[in-house]
């Protein structure tokens, strides 16, 4: 099956009016977060990002399958010398929509350089917010199983006291289930922290995320033929790993240049053009 790619420009509030319900199978985005990115997305501020995001994130409800899920990279700022809550706030409107916010993954970024601020320190990491429309939903673990590594061996092959009681646990998840279990796997479950070097060359966006990051939950999250959707996609990071992964994939932007370098750096030729005025008829 040849794998698609459709390139939009406009604004994703009104651009996924388009979609059809249900037919989305991974959503996995970073919008701009608040006060950054003034220069080119004009920046929005933490006290009307909330509103600014939920007419945008309803669609997104909308168009998800309903075993798909929406993978959300999003961070707070600091204001005033105190965090941001708006993050926190979307989350909890999200729920009101009809969101399951189903996991918290947290992007350690290895390569952050050092840093200090009269009460705080260099932020070296990021959320990745996992939203669902229902409980069950398409996962496919094995896919990002890790080598073992040498913990076994120190860790697993004289177990403690302690450990042997966590043994007997009935809990059902992580070690309270029988340790001698991972004593010999190849490979283990990762955690939901992942240590990923950031982008060190930033010239086609000045937010670009690392390849492996969509990669990683594309993985977990899809199969080959399965669609890909981010609707602020920038560079076009999270479409060119799809694509790469044999998904189809769909990129909204509103900034003709990103839309542009995209389809270049694609070359596709089977794309749609949005333009809000064309549509309503005001052009």
């Amino acid at each position: 099956m040849e794998i698609k790619t459709d390139l939009y420009l406009g604004d994703s509030k009104e651009v996924l009016k388009q979609f059809p319900d249900n037919s989305v199978d991974l959503i996995f985005t970073s919008p701009p977060y608040a006060d950054q990115r003034k220069k080119t997305y004009g920046g929005i501020s933490p006290e009307k990002y909330v509103e600014w995001f939920l007419p945008i994130s309803e669609q997104l409800f909308r168009i998800l399958k309903p075993d798909g899920t929406f993978v959300l990279n999003i961070k707070e700022k600091v204001v005033n010398g105190e965090r941001s809550t708006y993050v926190l706030e979307l989350i909890l409107e999200m729920r009101k929509q009809g969101w399951l916010w189903t996991e918290e993954f947290i992007w350690h970024k290895k390569n952050s350089y050092p840093g200090k601020w009269p009460n705080r320190f260099r932020d070296s990491w990021e959320r990745l917010l996992q939203f669902n429309k229902s409980r069950k939903f398409n996962m496919y673990q094995e896919a990002v199983m890790v080598p073992r590594g040498d913990w076994a061996q120190k860790r697993l092959s004289k177990l403690s006291e302690t450990d042997r009681k966590r043994d007997e646990s009935k809990v059902g998840s992580g070690f309270g289930k029988n340790i001698s279990n991972w004593l010999n796997r190849e490979k283990v479950y990762p955690t939901n922290v992942l240590h990923m070097a950031t982008e060190c060359n930033n010239k086609n966006h000045s937010a670009a995320f690392p390849e492996s990051l969509p990669e990683w939950f594309i993985k977990l999250f899809t199969k080959p033929n399965d669609v890909v959707l981010d609707p602020f996609m920038g560079s076009g990071t999270t479409n060119v790993v799809a694509n790469k992964m044999h998904r189809n994939s769909i990129g909204i932007d509103i900034l003709p240049e990103y839309y542009h370098m995209v389809r270049q750096k694609m070359a596709v030729t089977d794309y749609v053009l949005f333009d809000p005025l064309v549509e309503d008829g005001n052009a």
